[in-house]
């Protein structure tokens, strides 16, 4: 019993030390890859005018580019809005073709939401990257801790 102990609390330390390891270095990824795009909220955001590094911030910005591109698309997102629109002249009324039917366009605002998503998309795979190496730090913690109790427990046995 006591082998058993000694040996699974070396390997329960070694393997939180290496999820330690692997959560700082997730931490430090994350923020240098966020950081190097230089990113700075709106001032109206939740969080105005501030660097964009960590993931209060990546959700502040990901929350106003949302915002912002329902302004820009008349509160409407991408599912709302229809492929194509009539194309219109410059007093703004539809061109029409031979037999009087509206000549469609593809839909511009469409466009808009494709690249929101896109940003919005990134910015919340950093959320994830920050919460992921937390929970990393945190079984590499629980797993060190473990090993130190199953050690005091073999040199009692």
């Amino acid at each position: 019993m006591k082998k058993i102990l000694l040996v699974s609390s070396f390997l329960a330390i070694i393997f939180g030390t290496v999820l330690i390891s692997g959560g700082i270095w997730s931490l430090t990824f994350t923020y240098k890859n966020v950081a190097r795009e230089n990113i700075t909220t709106p001032d109206d955001a939740s969080i105005p005018g501030v660097p964009v590094h960590g993931p209060f911030t990546l959700k502040a910005q990901a929350d106003i580019i949302r915002v912002h591109t329902l302004r820009m698309t008349g509160g409407k997102a991408f599912s709302e809005m229809p492929r194509q629109i009539p194309k219109l002249d410059e007093t703004d009324k539809p061109i029409l073709d031979e037999e009087g039917r509206a000549v469609m366009t593809a839909n511009m605002a469409r466009d808009i939401w494709i690249t929101a998503t896109t940003l919005i998309t990134a910015l919340n795979l950093g959320i994830f990257a920050y919460a992921f190496a937390g929970l990393t730090l945190l079984f590499g913690l629980f797993s060190i801790l473990t090993g130190v109790i199953f050690y005091t427990l073999s040199r009692k046995y």
